[in-house]
């Protein structure tokens, strides 16, 4: 793609995105998303969405790609027991449990990517305090204390829409919600984005991972192989 991915344009330099194309991205992301997931004849569960993953037309038009992880499942049963698989600081907490692969696992790592996308920093800095080397945390602990703006990329200089990077924002940590049953669907994700919907009224402190909405995996069967892949992010 002529565009090339999107982590090398927020974190290797190769060209300063302004907001209205970020906006852009992730909107794009989240309608490609919602094709996997609800609009055809199965649904497809990516495994793997991150930064890398998404690549960019000459007129910044999201692509999603490599389906090497990605698995199909009926629209009615909506996910897959299988054995970890992703990247790090991409992966839902309750997979780390179960393994299991679902539309809300897929939802996870959107969330991440559209946080990254509004704060031009990785999933996981290490450079940050323990507490604070996720961005989940980070993005969160800055809501809690009425500091949300705070996060926002300075290389933007603060030329950016305000009402949309608080939405971006919001649905970022919406979607990334530690408990599993908490997120939004990508559908209603696209309604807020698109300000057809409400923002939501998070609590002020991250949650901690709830495990008891977690669908039982022993009722849920694969035909397929098994597989172990998890990437380091770079």
């Amino acid at each position: 793609m002529l565009g090339g991915s999107l982590d090398f344009h927020l974190f290797k330099g190769r060209s300063l995105l302004p907001w209205d194309i970020r906006y852009k991205i992730v909107q794009g992301l989240a309608s490609a998303l919602l094709y996997l997931h609800e609009e055809g004849d199965f649904c497809v569960l990516h495994r793997d969405i991150k930064a890398s993953n998404i690549m960019l037309d000459s007129a910044f038009n999201t692509k999603l790609g490599d389906f090497g992880l990605a698995r199909l499942v009926d629209h009615e049963k909506g996910s897959r027991t299988t054995l970890l698989a992703g990247t790090m600081g991409y992966i839902a907490p309750e997979c780390y449990r179960t393994g299991m692969a679902t539309k809300e696992s897929d939802v996870y790592s959107f969330g991440i990517v559209a946080l990254e996308i509004a704060c031009g920093r990785r999933s996981i800095e290490y450079k940050h305090d323990e507490h604070l080397s996720s961005l989940v945390a980070w993005v969160w602990e800055a809501y809690g204390n009425q500091m949300l703006l705070d996060v926002a990329d300075k290389k933007l200089s603060a030329e950016f829409n305000v009402k949309e990077m608080e939405c971006l924002l919001l649905v970022g940590l919406w979607c990334a919600h530690p408990s599993h049953g908490m997120r939004l669907s990508i559908r209603q994700a696209i309604q807020v984005l698109n300000f057809e919907a409400a923002l939501p009224n998070l609590p002020s402190k991250m949650p901690i991972s709830n495990y008891d909405d977690i669908p039982n995996t022993s009722t849920i069967k694969t035909s397929q192989p098994n597989s172990l892949s998890i990437t380091l992010p770079r």
